[in-house]
């Protein structure tokens, strides 16, 4: 009895030894596989870190300029500069993927248009409309607001970006037009809903993260990077993505979005569709304030939960 339960143990522990060097060898094996993928998320992730702690840094020296800082909600000053250094940390980080062209083309035109776009948005005098409805509603009346001209600009990129990525599919011109309709539209409604969530320090930063890691084998490791890079000063609120920032990762995301396949494609378009249409009616802050798992989430690492990045 004795020396069969001393074999038992043994092989027991042989198995779980066993275990543990084939698990130890599928996560060696994935790493090496995907080295390109992680090596464009940690170089996107270090020039995004840096540049933020470089422009935090100058701004405790007044070294950076007023129309670089905006005043949140809570009366705090945070720096817009998160919003250039997440764009240009991205696409330096997209250099190292190893993905088809048109794919990296794509997610690079998506992701620098839509930061210009959003910059000025973020430059422009006080907004005189919000949401879809009320950009077009002053468009009818004859004034331009800044959304109308990230609407058209984003739109703009969404649809070269989209068209980029369908050169490299095969398929009849009516399912390439499909294609292409149906990745602006994803790409630019990514765009958008990323950006409704910048209202509290690190939120836009943590949901874009979560859909860059999914998307990381299709191009998403270089914008995981610079979300990520840009936690440490927007969650202590001392910087914020701004329209420049959430827009080009909303956008980049929505491009590599573009290339998985159809089935997959159009569930991302029918969820990103009905989010941005339900922002429209629902407050996102509210639902999550309402959610227990959410609201914690949604506070991990932030300094001060009552802190909100909305500008006045």
């Amino acid at each position: 009895m004795v020396m069969t339960s001393l074999a038992a143990r043994a092989g027991s522990r042989f198995a779980r030894a066993d275990r543990s060097t084939w698990l130890a060898a599928r996560v060696g094996r994935h790493i090496a596989d995907n080295r390109h993928h992680w090596t464009a998320a940690v170089i996107a992730a270090g020039l995004s870190w840096a540049g933020n702690r470089v422009a935090a840094g100058s701004s405790s020296s007044e070294g950076i300029r007023p129309r670089w800082v905006v005043v949140n909600h809570a009366g705090h000053d945070v720096l817009l500069t998160e919003g250039p250094v997440a764009v240009l940390s991205a696409l330096a980080g997209l250099l190292a993927e190893d993905i088809p062209p048109g794919q990296a083309a794509a997610i690079a035109v998506a992701t620098a248009g839509a930061g210009v776009v959003g910059a000025v948005d973020d430059h422009w005098p006080a907004a005189q409309a919000k949401g879809f409805r009320g950009h077009l509603g002053a468009l009818r009346q004859g004034q331009v607001t800044s959304g109308t001209i990230k609407i058209a600009g984003i739109g703009a990129t969404a649809l070269v970006a989209s068209l980029l990525q369908a050169d490299s599919r095969a398929g009849g011109r009516l399912g390439r037009l499909a294609d292409i309709g149906t990745g602006a539209v994803l790409i630019a409604g990514t765009a958008n809903l990323v950006n409704l969530l910048d209202l509290r320090p690190g939120r836009a930063a943590k949901v874009s993260a979560l859909l860059a890691l999914l998307l990381s084998g299709s191009g998403g490791a270089a914008l995981l990077g610079a979300a990520l890079g840009s936690l440490p000063t927007d969650l202590t609120a001392q910087s914020m993505l701004g329209d420049c920032g959430a827009n080009a990762l909303g956008s980049g995301i929505g491009a590599a979005a573009t290339g998985c396949p159809r089935p997959v494609r159009l569930v991302a378009l029918l969820a990103v569709c009905g989010l941005n249409l339900a922002s429209e009616k629902v407050s996102f802050t509210a639902v999550i304030e309402g959610h227990r798992l959410l609201r914690s989430v949604d506070g991990w690492g932030r300094r001060g939960h009552k802190t909100t990045n909305e500008p006045t």
